[in-house]
Order: structure tokens, then C-alpha cells, then sequence
């Protein structure tokens, strides 16, 4: 007999189904929505919302309880942009924010250095410069306010020690009421700028310090060619959150002089508030010419200094 001419076959496993293309797509962008859609709700409903409203009442002249009938354009912004007071608000915020980075920057790298060495005492050295970080704004504020004043602590220990005749007015006197304000400002928020060095510190390997000195390098060398290029990263996040917290600058400068003497240590969210309470029309286009600066300042600083760091958090291409 011949062979069958039908042959048995082995059966052969079906290829795996994938699912579409547009199910797997939509899976993907269900997933996203679940994760970031609550917190996309928070965002625009506490931030994008009260900006966009911010934008409208400013071109009304509003007391905050008639309807939005008196439509005054951009006259709000005019009589901003040319009130003396105003402008020299703002002079008081970038003068503060360009003290800040030449002043507290240099000071706060230079003690973290020290720290960063092996010193006796130095947790507790630490610590005593961090606490005046976490004390709240206003009983910081009203304990300078104390200290300060023409019967103050200040005074009487210039007196017991023989220089009663540095004994100032310190936050009455317009010539120099900025200065103590921003020495408050230095007490209170160097020890977080000192914790974030010491933190960037922690990153340098110590085996390039010691590679340096068998070289020959000296302490300062290897501070100021190694150290501080290593630590650049987090020198520019410091600069970055002074600045912005320079241009908002509000509740210590409300708490200690409300913005005086004469307006010498106003700053324009203490502007805003004087200005504004009675006023929401006007005070809303204040919070967006704030608004507006801080984030072209921000912006530009990051296109100028952070352009490196950001483009080491990114990735491009990548499948």
C-alpha cells in the first residue's frame, strides 16, 4: 500500500496577539491621567486659576464687593508703574536679591567649609546655625523688632561694652533701615543656604582632594579649583531660590517694620497688601506685575545658569 498522501503536521504555537496599537496608546495615557490628574487639579484650581482671575480684576477698578462693571484697561498698571513708592519697592527687592548673592552666597559656602572639616564641637556648631531656619517668621520678626528698637538689646550691649555711640534707631532710621533688615534676613535664612553646601560638599570625592595634595596643591588650591566647581550645581539651586524668595520677600519685612520708615524697607508684596486692601482691582494687577517679574527673572536665570544642570536631568531620544 502506498503512503497516505495527507501528512501528519506538528502543530505550531500561534504567535502571541498584541494588543493595538491605539488600546496600548490609550492604556498609556489612562495610567498618566490616574497619576498626575489629581494633582493637575490642585495646580490649576490653586494656581493657574487665581492667576488668570488675578489677570481680569486687575483691569477693574473693584472694591471687591459690586460686580465687575467699572472697566479702567490698563490704567491699574499706570498708576503702578509711575508711583514712586512702587518703583522704590522694587528697588528694595533686587536691592536685597543682588546683597543676598554677594553677601550670604560667598558667607554660606565659606562656613560650610569649615564645618565640613573635622572640628570639635561641630554638630552643635550646626545646629545652632540651623535653628534660626526653622523659628517662625514672626517670632523672628517681633524678637528683632525688640532687639532692635532705641531701648533695645542692641543698644544696651553696645553701651555696656563702650559704644554707645554706634547706638542707632536701627529700624526708624530710613538711612539704614534696609541694612538691618537685610542682617535680619541674613540671621534668619543663611542656615539653610550653610545645609544645602554641606550637602553638595558631601558629593566631592575626597580621593580628588587627596590626588591634589600629592600633587602639591595647597588647602585654598583645592578648595577653588576642585571644591567649588563640584559644588557649582548646588551653589546655582541656592542662587535660584534666593532670588525668588528675594522678590516675594514679604513676612519678615510685614512682621518687623511693615514696610517703613517712609517706605525704606518696603517691598512690593508689602506694597500690595497696604495698597490692595481696599482696593482688590488695584492690588491684583500689583500681584501680576510681581508675578510677572519673578517669572522673567526666574526664566532668564535658568536659560543662563541652570542651563546645564537642567539639561543633565533630561533625556532626549530615548526610547
Amino acid at each position: 500500500m502506498t503512503a497516505p498522501t495527507a501528512q501528519l503536521v506538528a502543530p505550531v504555537a500561534a504567535p502571541a496577539v498584541r494588543p493595538p496599537r491605539r488600546r496600548a496608546d490609550a492604556r498609556k495615557w489612562l495610567e498618566i491621567g490616574l497619576f498626575v490628574g489629581p494633582a493637575l487639579i490642585v495646580f490649576v484650581t490653586f494656581v493657574i486659576l487665581p492667576v488668570a482671575l488675578a489677570a481680569v480684576y486687575s483691569l477693574f477698578n473693584w472694591n471687591g464687593l459690586t460686580p465687575l462693571e467699572r472697566f479702567v484697561g490698563f490704567d491699574n498698571y499706570v498708576r503702578a508703574l509711575t508711583d514712586p513708592e512702587f518703583l522704590g519697592a522694587i528697588g528694595n527687592n533686587f536691592t536685597i536679591l543682588i546683597a543676598s548673592l554677594l553677601v550670604q552666597g560667598p558667607l554660606a559656602i565659606a562656613v560650610a567649609l569649615l564645618l565640613n572639616r573635622k572640628l570639635r564641637g561641630r554638630s552643635f556648631i550646626r545646629a545652632a546655625i540651623f535653628v534660626p531656619y526653622v523659628l517662625a517668621e514672626v517670632i523672628a520678626g517681633l524678637s528683632w523688632k525688640l532687639l532692635l528698637s532705641p531701648r533695645g538689646g542692641v543698644n544696651a550691649l553696645l553701651e555696656a561694652i563702650g559704644l554707645g555711640d554706634l547706638a542707632q534707631p536701627w529700624l526708624a532710621n530710613p538711612d539704614i533701615a534696609l541694612a538691618a533688615m537685610f542682617g535680619i534676613l541674613t540671621w534668619k535664612y543663611l542656615g539653610f543656604a550653610i545645609l544645602l553646601m554641606l550637602a553638595g560638599l558631601q558629593g566631592v570625592p575626597e580621593e580628588l582632594h587627596e590626588a591634589a595634595a600629592i600633587d602639591g596643591a595647597n588647602w585654598w588650591q583645592i578648595q577653588w579649583h576642585i571644591t567649588l566647581p563640584l559644588l557649582g550645581p548646588t551653589i546655582r539651586i541656592w542662587a535660584f531660590l534666593s532670588i525668588i524668595g528675594s522678590l516675594q520677600l514679604f513676612d519678615m519685612v510685614w512682621v518687623t517694620t511693615r514696610g517703613g520708615p517712609i517706605g525704606a524697607t518696603n517691598t512690593m508684596a508689602v506694597y500690595m497688601l497696604q495698597n490692595g486692601q481696599g482696593a482688590p482691582g488695584y492690588g491684583s494687577a500689583i500681584a501680576v506685575i510681581l508675578f510677572v517679574i519673578s517669572l522673567v527673572v526666574a526664566l532668564t536665570y535658568q536659560r543662563l545658569a541652570m542651563r546645564r544642570d537642567l539639561a543633565g536631568a533630561t533625556t532626549s531620544g530615548v526610547r
